[in-house]
């Protein structure tokens, strides 16, 4: 699978990369609204699709519960680690293999702990790419990276759930095609400090939810990639959009963070060498 996967990154994607970076840059960055994606990445995600080279980050045994044609390899965290390190020579070679982030790590969240309803509504449009998506984790007024210390709301109403707080650097949530987010926020603040907290699926045309801005990175907003700011303004949904249970959400963050941290890692390792 490296093989293939860097074979397609010499042959195909290299030989377009100056051609998709330099009309990414003619376009207005900061209107996202009207960025177009790429012919070029269009047409390399189709032929990466159609030789199976899609979806490769899967862990194996998830993809033998589900039957889905864009399941992927199969590979364990230490087998992809170099294909992600191949991927990162690009910066946008891990889109054409449907391995970009954040979508990986939604992908994983819900094939480890999505009921069927909830895979079946966003997983499988994920998996084939037809849809993008953020997780809405990090906080402007709390140090986010300890995810105990999130401090957004999660209330129980009935049958619903209400959702409350501001988000900040979002990968993703202002890409045209991102249709739902994942939201950690404090259910039950007297429950132990691992317990608090409960992770909620959210699709992004919610009323109540609103894009404040994107931000920007030494002037460069970096679209559609980029991170936005996302406000949740009583933000309705039901009680069945939550993840695996009340009080898991912190249980879920580790469980997604821990491959993440991997594949960005090797990607980096990846630009490195090629810079080198």
């Amino acid at each position: 699978m490296l093989a293939r996967v860097s074979e397609f990154i010499e042959r195909e994607v290299l030989p377009v990369e100056h051609a998709v970076l330099t009309a990414g840059a003619a376009q207005d960055r900061h209107d996202w609204h009207t960025w177009r994606e790429h012919e070029d990445i269009v047409r390399l995600r189709a032929a990466a699709r159609a030789q199976g080279l899609w979806n490769v980050f899967l862990p194996p045994a998830r993809v033998r519960d589900i039957a889905d044609p864009h399941a992927g390899a199969g590979l364990s965290n230490l087998e992809y680690a170099p294909i992600a390190e191949a991927m990162g020579r690009v910066p946008f070679a891990p889109e054409i293999f449907n391995c970009n982030a954040p979508d990986t790590g939604n992908m994983e969240v819900l094939l480890h702990y999505g009921t069927p309803e909830q895979q079946a509504r966003w997983l499988t449009p994920l998996l084939a790419g037809e849809i993008r998506s953020c997780f809405c984790m990090t906080e402007p007024a709390v140090a986010s990276s300890d995810a105990t210390n999130i401090e957004a709301s999660v209330r129980v109403d009935g049958d619903d759930v209400v959702l409350n707080g501001r988000k900040w650097w979002i990968t993703g949530a202002g890409h045209p095609r991102c249709r739902v987010a994942l939201f950690l926020g404090r259910s039950d603040a007297d429950a132990p400090r691992h317990r608090q907290h409960t992770l909620v699926i959210v699709p992004m045309d919610t009323p109540g939810l609103r894009i404040e801005r994107m931000l920007s990175v030494f002037g460069e907003t970096d679209a559609p990639y980029g991170h936005g700011e996302l406000v949740f303004d009583d933000v309705r949904v039901p009680a069945s959009s939550i993840v695996l249970g009340a009080g898991r959400g912190f249980e879920i963050a580790q469980g997604r963070l821990g491959p993440g941290r991997i594949h960005h890692c090797m990607r980096c390792i990846g630009a490195a060498e090629r810079a080198l």
